[in-house]
């Protein structure tokens, strides 16, 4: 998997800020396994508007190492469309998981989360 990059969900990134040990987190993981990241431009925002002052500074450390990718048109159509599978199974996600998905999507990545109940429900998504 050497090179091979992930799209990170915000899970992730919450895990490995909550854990003091960090070398059981599941990003830290992800690195030995070779991994490279990029994160939904959601995800920035999920960072930034969920932060304490005194967490601010982890999520300028982190986002300036990581590519951040824009939700933009073609996105917004690939998430009307899953939106619109999951609507007919009953089986809706959170606005923000649906757009990291179409991110994903969009741009042929594979996701990283540990909210997995929510994402593995869209068929053309690959998870790690």
């Amino acid at each position: 998997m050497a090179d091979k990059i992930v799209l990170v969900d915000t899970s992730i990134l919450i895990d490995y800020y909550r854990k003091s040990d960090k070398t059981k987190s599941v990003w830290l993981y992800l690195v030995q396994q070779g991994y490279s990241f990029a994160i939904s431009a959601i995800t920035k925002y999920e960072i930034y508007a969920g932060a304490t002052p005194n967490q601010l500074s982890f999520g300028d450390s982190v986002l300036q190492a990581i590519t951040i990718i824009p939700f933009d048109e073609i996105s917004v159509d690939t998430a009307v469309t899953i939106n619109s599978t999951l609507k007919r199974k009953r089986k809706q996600i959170d606005l923000a998981d649906l757009f990291i998905a179409a991110t994903a999507i969009t741009y042929n990545l594979p996701v990283a989360t540990l909210n997995e109940k929510h994402f593995e429900r869209i068929d053309s998504l690959i998870l790690v």
